[in-house]
């Protein structure tokens, strides 16, 4: 009998942690009214398991600027994860891993608008080349390239 109940016990444990996995990850995203390619990437964001609740604004160069991205390395749209800022189009699995891996910075970066990046037309002629999003005032540094 105490087998049963453990036994029991540890199948509501992993059904409690599936559950949990499974529910997308609220996402909030940023955009200049007229950006076509910003709901491609909530589209894409949507379709790798997040929420993405989407916000028209004229202000966009001042929400990224005041979660701590550098106008050099402002991107097309700022989204906000997991209490990080993921500013322009940067891929899932990049984001999966700043998720993942908490870092002690503000976010991530892919700077411009790169062709071939999610939620862009075109096909992918360089490698992309994300950055951090530093809390402390320090330069950028680069966090992953795909």
């Amino acid at each position: 009998m105490n087998h049963t109940i453990r036994f029991a016990s540890l199948a509501a444990l992993i059904a409690f942690a599936s559950q949990a996995l499974a529910e997308p990850l609220q996402a909030t995203l940023y955009k200049n009214p007229q950006c076509g390619c910003c709901e491609g990437y909530a589209a894409y964001l949507r379709d790798n398991g997040f929420n993405v609740d989407v916000k028209p604004t004229n202000d966009l160069a001042e929400i990224s600027a005041k979660a701590g991205v550098s106008e050099a390395f402002q991107g097309c749209h700022t989204t906000f994860i997991d209490g990080y800022v993921v500013d322009g189009h940067v891929p899932v699995n990049v984001v999966r891993k700043l998720i993942t891996e908490k870092p002690a910075i503000a976010g991530i970066t892919l700077p411009g608008m790169p062709m071939g990046s999610p939620g862009m037309s075109g096909t992918k002629t360089k490698k992309f080349v994300i950055y951090t999003v530093p809390k402390d005032g320090k330069a950028p540094s680069v966090y992953a390239e795909e």
